[in-house]
C-alpha cells in the first residue's frame, strides 16, 4: 500500500513538472527553430544527467537493456519534444494540451504489449471515459484547428505512450531518474552534432520568456519530471498510474492562461472533475 501510495505521489509530481512543457515550449519555440530546441534540451539535461551517473557510480546498463533504453529515448528525448514544437508552431498552446488526454490510452496499451500489465476492463471504461471528456472539451471550446498541427501531436502523443511505458519498465530495474539519464547519454551523440548544426548564428534576437522556456524544457521537463514520472510508474504500475496524465491538460491550460493570457473557461472546471473521477475508477481498477 506505501508503495502504491508513493508511486501516485511521484507520479503527481512529474504530471505537474510535464504541465509546464507545452506552455514554456509554446514561449521557446516562438524564437528557437523546433530542431534545435529539441536537441539543444535534450543536450543541456545530459549534463546534470550524466554529472549523477558519474558521481553516484552507477552502473552501465546491460546489453539487453540498450534496444529498451533507445525506445525510451526515441519517445521522451527525441520524438515528444520535437512534434510537439513543431505542432506549436500551427496550433495555440491550449489546443495542443488537450491532446495530453490521449497519453493515459496510449501508455496503458503500450504497457499491455510490452510490460505485460493486465488491467481489468473496467480500467479501459474509465481510461476511454476520461479521453472523451478531454476530447469533448476541445469540441465545446471550439478552439482553432489545423490538420498539419493536430497529426503532429496525435503522433507526439503515440511514440511519448511507448516511451514512458518502455522507460517505466526498465526503472523497476535501473531507477528512475538512471532511465532518463542513461536515455540521454545514449541520445548525446546524435543531439549535439544536430544542435551546433542548428544553431543560430546570432542569439540577438532570442527573448528572455524564450531562455526561460528552453530552460525549463531543458531541465525540469526532460530531466526532473521523468525522475519523479518514471517512479510513480514504477511503484504503482505503468497502466493505473498513467491515468494521472489525464490531469495535465488542465494544468497545462491553468498555466497557458496565466503565463500566455489564454482564456480559462468555466467549462474547463467541469471537465477537470469529471477527469479526476476517472482517474480515480481507473486507479480502482487498474489491478
Amino acid at each position: 500500500m506505501e508503495k502504491a501510495a508513493g508511486g501516485w505521489i511521484n507520479g503527481f509530481i512529474g504530471v505537474a513538472i510535464f504541465a509546464g512543457s507545452l506552455p514554456a515550449t509554446r514561449v521557446a519555440v516562438a524564437d528557437f527553430d523546433p530542431t534545435f530546441l529539441t536537441c539543444a534540451r535534450a543536450t543541456i539535461a545530459t549534463v546534470p544527467g550524466l554529472a549523477l551517473l558519474l558521481l553516484l557510480r552507477q552502473p552501465r546498463p546491460k546489453a539487453a537493456d540498450l534496444p529498451s533504453l533507445a525506445l525510451a529515448a526515441l519517445g521522451g528525448v527525441v520524438g515528444f519534444p520535437l512534434l510537439t514544437a513543431l505542432a506549436l508552431q500551427h496550433v495555440s498552446a491550449a489546443h495542443s494540451i488537450v491532446f495530453i488526454g490521449l497519453l493515459p490510452i496510449c501508455t496503458a496499451i503500450f504497457a499491455v504489449i510490452r510490460g505485460g500489465e493486465r488491467p481489468k476492463p473496467l480500467f479501459w471504461v474509465f481510461a476511454a471515459v476520461g479521453a472523451a471528456f478531454v476530447a469533448g472539451y476541445a469540441a465545446w471550446e471550439g478552439v482553432e484547428s489545423s490538420l498539419q498541427g493536430n497529426l503532429y501531436m496525435l503522433v507526439a502523443v503515440a511514440v511519448c505512450g511507448l516511451g514512458y511505458a518502455e522507460g517505466a519498465r526498465l526503472s523497476r530495474t535501473l531507477g528512475g531518474w538512471q532511465v532518463i539519464s542513461w536515455s540521454l547519454v545514449l541520445s548525446l551523440p546524435v543531439m549535439l552534432p544536430i544542435a551546433l548544426w542548428t544553431m543560430p548564428d546570432s542569439f540577438e534576437h532570442v527573448s528572455v520568456p524564450a531562455w526561460i522556456g528552453l530552460g525549463y524544457v531543458s531541465l525540469f521537463s526532460m530531466l526532473l519530471g521523468f525522475v519523479f514520472w518514471y517512479r510513480g510508474l514504477a511503484q504503482g504500475g505503468i497502466a493505473a498510474v498513467g491515468q494521472l496524465q489525464l490531469l495535465q491538460p488542465f494544468m497545462g491550460l491553468g498555466l497557458a492562461a496565466l503565463l500566455l493570457h489564454e482564456k480559462v473557461s468555466w467549462t474547463m472546471l467541469v471537465v477537470t472533475l469529471a477527469a479526476v473521477a476517472c482517474v480515480a475508477g481507473a486507479k480502482k481498477y487498474a489491478k
